[in-house]
């Protein structure tokens, strides 16, 4: 495993450094070996994690990767290619709002995630509200100690006050607070290089998935 993780961060860091086409042209069967890479090893993470997370198991490689080219219409970055590979093991697909497991590869910035980004309003609001209603269960999965120590924050972003229409002496506002139920947990790009990779990343998503349920559980009450 050293050696193709060698490859595809030596692709990843070089597209970053000369990140155009003509580049990327010349280089096409590097781009090709390191893709190669990257999808064996979502391969073998949707099986590992259909074994404890049966409802990945129908996912395909494509169902849970992106394209390498960036969109950049709406981006003042008009580099055309991404400087990672990532992919998003997600029951309901890479574009749902329910909770899944992401793989993030990027030389000095490799990290195993989860949750659900960007949730419309009234998802967001029903599952602050779910916390409040279960606070018990809720701070029963994200205060165990082996939660707090994978993952030791929610949420990429967070209000700096209560949200509107929930009580102000909530006495767990921290909860209530992120913009986003998500959780991310850094690795060092040696993490992959490592033969029992797999194992480990499965051991950090299996304690990600209590917390996964309990947001999805909220999402098909409201779907």
């Amino acid at each position: 495993m050293r050696e193709k993780m060698d490859c595809m961060l030596k692709f990843l860091a070089d597209v970053a450094a000369h990140n155009d086409r003509e580049w990327f042209a010349a280089h096409r069967g590097q781009y090709e070996e390191a893709k190669g890479v990257f999808e064996e090893m979502v391969a073998m993470l949707i099986h590992r994690i259909a074994l404890f997370d049966p409802g990945v198991a129908h996912l395909s490689v494509g169902d849970c990767t992106y394209r390498f080219y960036r969109d950049t219409r709406f981006s003042e970055d008009k580099s055309p290619y991404k400087r990672h590979f990532g992919a998003y093991v997600n029951a309901h697909g890479k574009k749902s709002w329910h909770s899944g497991y992401y793989l993030h590869i990027q030389p000095g910035g490799c990290l195993l995630a989860g949750g659900s980004w960007c949730l419309p309003s009234p998802l967001l609001k029903a599952v602050r509200q779910s916390i409040v209603d279960e606070t018990d269960e809720f701070r029963g999965i994200v205060e165990s100690a082996d939660f707090k120590a994978a993952f030791p924050v929610i949420g990429e972003t967070r209000l700096k006050t209560l949200p509107k229409g929930f009580p102000k002496d909530f006495p767990f506002p921290e909860y209530l607070r992120p913009k986003d139920y998500s959780v991310s947990h850094a690795v060092p790009d040696d993490f992959f290089r490592e033969e029992d990779w797999l194992e480990r990343a499965a051991g950090i998503f299996m304690l990600m998935k209590p917390f996964n349920d309990f947001v999805n559980y909220t999402i098909d009450e409201c779907e």
